[in-house]
């Protein structure tokens, strides 16, 4: 699976997925109510943010609007539950290659930061079903 320029840049931040305009990098204080949390990639007409690896600027996907937050969320709500707490089943690594499988896409790419919501929901789907099959929830 090779990705095309533009595609790379919306995966990494740079560019806006909604209006196709680069991104503006930021501190997370300007949406977070004045709390910085580092720095951000934002598209201000879109209402459209992602976050950076910690002490970094490499974005951790794909800027997201207020929907998209919310499935990312949820998917990484749902995710977690595999490799942390009461109801882990395996470690993170392991998660990710049991998730690229079931996706049908490479490990590569297989971020949650990357993804667009009907994946988010995918992720959902797939780990809640395993938790329900093991009998974790």
């Amino acid at each position: 699976m090779k990705l095309n320029n533009r595609v790379k840049k919306i995966l990494t931040g740079k560019i806006c997925p909604y209006c196709g305009r680069p991104s503006m990098l930021t501190d997370s204080a300007e949406v977070y109510h004045g709390r910085s949390y580092g720095p951000i990639y934002i598209c201000r007409p879109c209402d459209a943010y992602v976050g950076c690896h910690k002490g970094t600027t490499k974005a951790l996907g794909r800027l997201a609007n207020a929907e998209l937050r919310y499935w990312k969320n949820q998917a990484h709500a749902a995710f977690d539950k595999l490799w942390k707490g009461k109801t882990k089943v395996m470690d993170r690594t392991t998660c990710y290659k049991f998730l690229s499988k079931k996706m049908e896409i490479p490990s590569k790419y297989t971020h949650i930061g990357m993804f667009k919501g009907e994946s988010c929901k995918r992720v959902i789907e797939i780990c809640n079903t395993l938790l329900l099959n093991l009998g974790k929830i």
